[in-house]
Parts: C-alpha cells; structure tokens; sequence
C-alpha cells in the first residue's frame, strides 16, 4: 500500500539531468485536482496545424500498483490555442519507469510554440480496479438500455 502524509500518495520521482531548473509539479489551487507538467526541451518546438509532437517531462515517477496517472489536456491550451493530448486522456501504467512524454497536437489554426518550462499537460494520479469477468445471458435492465450514439437526440 502506498504511503499517505496528510491526504496525498508519496510518489517517488525521479528528476533526469534535462529536467534542471524545472519546479517539480504541484497542485496551483487547494481544490485543484491534477498538476501541471512542464516541457524539459532546450530547443523550442514548432507545431503547425495537424503537428504531433512528443514532449519530454524530464521525470520518471514510481506510481504505486492500483494506481495510474492519467495525462490530460490544459483546457488553457485546448480553447485558445487547440493544443490538445493526442490519446486523451493518456495513461501512465504503474509498472512504467521510463521518462514521462506527452504527445501534443495542434487542432488549431496556426503555429504554436512550445518553449522550456511551459505547462504543457496535467496529471492526475487515479485509482484503478482491475476487471474480472463474469459470463452471463443477460444483463442488469437500465433506463438507457442498448441506446447507443444519439439516441438522446443530441
């Protein structure tokens, strides 16, 4: 069982030599639910509209069994800029010790840049249940039963 001080999962990490000079991420307010990850690049990154790109964190964490971290979009980025997680919401699986990187891209209409130390995605450390399987004939009755896509009218 991972070990908790004061409401928060202690999560070893490990900061890689491009990391240097990068705050380690922290929740901004007291309600906020992910923190921020940083881009450990030297070099700007240029995205043009349709770009994706694997940004480097410069960190290697060890998420406890039971847990993952799940890499979202900063909604900042998505609605001014269209810059987005490519396969969001990404997942970091317990067992992954490699370095963190974040695939961008651009849905938006021009160039965007990405410079050192710029807040490029959220993290979210989550609980995870593992699926057993159970065969049946039927299932549970639901108010939405087999309604699929639209079948709200929406």
């Amino acid at each position: 069982m991972p070990e908790e001080v004061d409401g928060r999962l202690r999560i070893s990490v490990i900061r890689l030599p491009h990391f240097e000079g990068l705050p380690l991420p922290e929740y901004i307010t007291p309600g906020a639910v992910g923190v921020d990850l940083f881009a450990a690049i030297h070099d700007q990154l240029h995205l043009l509209p349709g770009d994706i790109v694997l940004v480097p964190t410069g960190l290697c964490v060890a998420i406890p069994e039971g847990y993952e971290l799940q890499i979202r979009p900063r909604s900042g980025l998505a609605v001014k800029h269209g810059i987005t997680v490519v396969n969001a919401p990404g997942t970091i699986d317990s067992d992954y010790r490699g370095e963190i990187k974040v695939g961008l891209i651009n849905l938006g209409k021009g160039e965007f840049v990405i410079e050192r130390g710029m807040r490029i995605a959220q993290a979210i450390l989550a609980r995870v249940f593992r699926i057993e399987w159970q065969s049946c004939q039927s299932l549970p009755e639901s108010s939405r039963g087999d309604g699929g896509f639209g079948h709200t009218g929406l």
